[in-house]
């Protein structure tokens, strides 16, 4: 994306990257299509902000510097304030913009006086246009912001079509597990798509972004306490939790693309052996219609602490790359789960299995629809959540039921992730 300010060898600087010293490479600069500027925040700025950003959004991006004069780009510091700037800017979009817009807002104190500053706030290009402020859908034209119209408009929704099947198209993504091969019954799988959102570039595939984004994620796994190997495919890299042979033991991996779209694959736990017999043995004391002997059973407690543990992973990951989880959609993947049984040896699930029966998968493979979460509230991934959520309500977990009993169970299983 352009950036006004570059380092010493000409290279566009990120917002992050930018200093005070950096504000005086603005005198050379005209306002134009991805750069404005206001000398003050008070409140006629503050009411051209949205469209201001809803134009940046709608076009490819830019940068509004707060605190430069207009016409001799002189450095006009603005008052600090008791709120955040980010703060104001935010609720401002949120209040007269849809749908939300992509930003990022810094506050760069004055050196000489630290109660007061400049702002700057970088725009991306909006992925879902048209972006509509205040009822008009605003585009920049040369210097300044005007409404859309006929051809404009068209363009915007192409954009946006496009931009949804890109999604679309990722969600097709899969990755290869060896001990599925030949085998009756295919390995139940929980699949997470996190594709990054934003502008397409030719620089996300170069071989040093590429050393930098495997280095971030094998510290993630270590700082996770896991091992990982590293598998190359042809547009990008595998990383798995084990080096243990796959045609025993599934194992958790994560595709990781050049432009640091994710595919986490997590493999249910499934009982085998004792463990199966047991589970099997207490069912059928308990409840009315056990499981048949052939039937496949997940250890609900196992499986969730694995996709919480896999979660918690790329959300290392993207606090080590200061990346952004409100840059990302996520959809959620059920395969090879029609049927499957849960287990659990908590006392509260016994006894709603005794009177209401075995939950189980009732759907063949599912994929959910595309989350995006650019509102402003997910600055974490939220792991236990999304995984319990989608996962086990797709397992005939009741979430959202008014009935306390139902809570109750919905509560025990969300929970064994901590017990052990």
């Amino acid at each position: 994306m352009y950036s006004p300010f570059q380092d010493e060898q000409g290279r566009p600087k990120t917002l992050e990257e930018v200093t005070w010293d950096d504000l005086s490479q603005l005198a050379d600069l005209e306002e134009g299509f991805a750069l404005e500027f206001k000398q003050t925040f008070g409140p006629s700025v503050r009411r051209k902000i949205p469209k201001i950003i809803a134009s940046f959004s709608n076009s490819r991006g830019g940068w509004l510097v707060i605190g430069i004069a207009d016409d001799t780009r002189a450095v006009t510091p603005v008052p600090k304030g008791t709120a955040d700037f980010s703060q104001v800017i935010g609720e401002l979009c949120r209040r007269h913009v849809s749908p939300a817009p992509r930003f990022d807002v810094r506050f760069i104190p004055d050196p000489r006086n630290s109660d007061q500053g400049v702002a700057i706030v970088r725009v991306d290009e909006g992925d879902f246009p048209p972006y509509v402020a205040d009822g008009i859908v605003e585009i920049r034209e040369g210097s300044s912001s005007g409404p859309a119209a006929g051809t404009a408009l068209v363009d915007l929704y192409d954009r946006a079509t496009a931009r949804k099947l890109d999604v679309r198209r990722f969600c097709e993504r899969t990755v290869y597990y060896p001990m599925t091969e030949g085998v009756d019954d295919p390995l139940p799988l929980f699949d997470l798509y996190l594709f990054k959102l934003g502008p397409r570039s030719d620089e996300v595939g170069t071989r040093a972004k590429i050393n930098e984004c495997a280095t971030a994620m094998r510290k993630a796994f270590k700082r996770q306490g896991l091992g990982c190997r590293v598998q190359h495919a042809h547009d990008s890299l595998v990383f798995r939790t084990a080096q243990r042979d796959e045609t025993i033991v599934p194992h958790s991996a994560i595709e990781l693309f050049p432009d640091e779209s994710m595919k986490l694959s997590v493999p249910a736990v499934i009982l085998t052996g004792d463990d199966l017999d047991h589970a099997i043995k207490v069912l059928s004391e308990r409840t009315l219609f056990p499981p048949r002997a052939d039937a496949r059973l997940i250890d609900a407690s196992a499986t969730l602490r694995r996709v919480t543990r896999m979660a918690s992973l790329l959300d290392r990951y993207v606090r080590i790359r200061r990346l952004s989880w409100r840059e990302y959609a996520v959809a959620y993947e059920l395969e090879n789960m029609a049927g499957v049984m849960l287990w659990s040896a908590d006392e509260t699930y016994l006894n709603y299995a005794a009177k209401n029966g075995v939950l189980y998968c009732a759907t063949t493979d599912c994929l959910s629809r595309v989350r995006y979460l650019d509102d402003g509230s997910h600055d974490t991934f939220r792991a236990r959540q999304f995984a319990g959520s989608h996962f086990f309500e797709a397992c005939g977990l009741p979430l959202g039921s008014q009935d306390p009993e139902d809570n109750e169970l919905v509560n025990a299983l969300l929970s064994t992730s901590d017990e052990k």
